[in-house]
């Protein structure tokens, strides 16, 4: 199997079809075989049984349902282990990252890269854009959090961790994943932290990130991942992650 698509979704009834149609449309024109994963995580909605009756519609489509929520960080890492691909990518249900950014992922994978990240942030990369610009709070709370990251676990240089498009080799993804420990909102640097402790090259990919202008922030998340961010600096120091 050459790649994986790993979608984490939780109460995604309304925009998964539309994505899973745009995903499997681009990948059946690859060159490729390639797998689609749905994991619905405890959806309180009607997203789990949407996904199983879209598999007759894709065979390629797999669908993983939790009775009970765990979180976004759990859901990747159950896909990344659970999936069979040489390349193994996470995207976000709303297709907020369109898939023909693989473009950009799969040569830096290619070329040696354990992870390549996508980035809506010009800092990262000059080609990174926002279809639409970010409330004030939102950008504050943004950099507050990206410089916490950076200071507290030594991710100097990237400036965008939480970006749901991210590239893994089959290699990378087997050896990081189960050592990851956090399970919702601050997966992500975790993931970064443990490939460069393993010797991954990293790399950062430009995206065009069109979100949904009514979905929100809560000041909570923010909170939750920052001390999500300070376990991830103990289990640093006290060497969980060797």
């Amino acid at each position: 199997m050459f790649l994986s698509i790993i979608i984490p979704a939780y109460n995604e009834e309304r925009r998964l079809p539309k994505t899973l149609r745009l995903i499997n449309e681009y990948l059946r024109k690859q060159p490729y075989d390639y797998e689609i994963l749905v994991i619905s995580d405890g959806a309180k909605d009607n997203t789990a049984a949407i996904a199983e009756s879209l598999t007759s519609e894709i065979p390629q489509l797999r669908v993983i349902v939790n009775p009970e929520n765990h979180g976004k960080g759990y859901v990747v890492r159950q896909g990344m282990l659970a999936a069979s691909g040489d390349f193994r990518v996470f995207t976000d249900a709303d297709n907020s990252t369109s898939i023909e950014h693989l473009e950009k992922v799969l040569p830096e994978l290619k070329a040696g890269a354990g992870v390549v990240i996508g980035t809506r942030d010009r800092r990262d990369h000059p080609d990174a854009k926002q279809a639409y610009s970010q409330p004030l709070y939102r950008r504050l709370l943004g950099e507050v959090f990206n410089l916490f990251v950076q200071v507290t676990l030594g991710l100097c240089g990237i400036w965008d961790t939480q970006c749901g498009f991210k590239g893994y080799t089959k290699e990378a993804a087997e050896k990081i994943f189960p050592k990851c420990r956090i399970n919702r909102f601050a997966f992500d640097p975790e993931t970064l932290i443990i490939a460069k402790k393993l010797g991954y090259k990293i790399k950062k990919a430009p995206v065009y990130w069109i979100n949904d202008p009514q979905s929100t922030v809560k000041f909570s998340w923010a909170l939750k991942m920052g001390l999500e961010v300070l376990k991830i600096r103990v289990n640093m120091i006290t060497g969980k992650y060797q």
